[in-house]
């Protein structure tokens, strides 16, 4: 199992991943699931990855290949964002197709984000079919794998006009709350954030197993979790609504 996050910002884009791709009783392994390609000053893409592992090695190395090769069609020679979601798209079912029939055991799963110079930042979520989805103002973030544990933090506090750093920080807790109920989800845990028009990717952050940062993250969040939850306001209306049930029964 894996979990990666994108998020849209009206300043740029960040992106959070897991490295974990087997967590049997004796048997960890990792594997990074992110993957950046570009030119600096014309286009950056930021590539994650989820899904059986032969099937997102074989798109991430046929990218490489028609980059290499100068093919007609590759992620330097798109010319908008949705192209290169459709790209990889097609890309994902060759791969899955490829010997296997394209059968669900093999399936993977992709989000595409970056700017292309000329047009805004965007994230695109590409599933296994190949058809793709991308943010709305709504819904500022795309998910893939292991989602569920670590989507309420970003619906509470994500909105278009957050920061790059509110987002990273939304993102690292999504994280922490996913390995925290999902052992198959783990560091290394890999962050990248993309200025808009920056057209450079410079702030990336690798946070390994033994990292003193995310002990303290998740030791700072589970004791402000606790504090917010003694917090809470008593049941003092219980009372009240057990006589109102009542007098409604006679």
């Amino acid at each position: 199992m894996t979990y990666c996050l994108a998020i849209s910002l009206e300043s740029g884009l960040v992106f959070v991943s897991d490295s974990r791709t087997n967590a049997g009783v004796d048997n960890v392994s990792t594997y990074s699931k992110m993957h950046t390609f570009g030119t600096n000053g014309e286009r950056q893409f930021i590539v994650l990855s989820a899904g059986n592992l032969a099937t997102t090695q074989g798109v991430v190395e046929q990218i490489k290949r028609d980059i290499k090769q100068f093919m007609p069609v590759n992620l330097m020679t798109v010319s908008h964002m949705s192209d290169a979601a459709d790209y990889i798209g097609n890309i994902n079912r060759i791969q899955q197709e490829k010997n296997t029939g394209g059968g669900a055991t093999y399936e993977a799963s992709f989000i595409i984000g970056g700017q292309i110079m000329g047009s805004s930042p965007s994230i695109y979520l590409v599933y296994p079919q190949g058809n793709h989805i991308t943010t709305s103002k709504d819904t500022t973030y795309m998910q893939i794998g292991e989602s569920k544990y670590g989507k309420p933090i970003l619906d509470r506090i994500l909105v278009p006009a957050s920061s790059l750093e509110t987002a990273a920080l939304c993102g690292l807790v999504s994280m922490d709350s996913t390995m925290r109920s999902n052992l198959s989800v783990g560091p290394p845990i890999e962050v990248m954030v993309y200025e808009r028009d920056s057209f450079v990717l410079q702030r990336h952050y690798r946070f390994e197993q033994n990292s003193d940062y995310l002990r303290e993250l998740t030791r700072t969040w589970d004791a402000n979790l606790k504090d917010a939850f003694n917090r809470l306001p008593p049941i003092a209306w219980s009372a009240n609504w057990d006589k109102t049930a009542g007098e409604l029964s006679k």
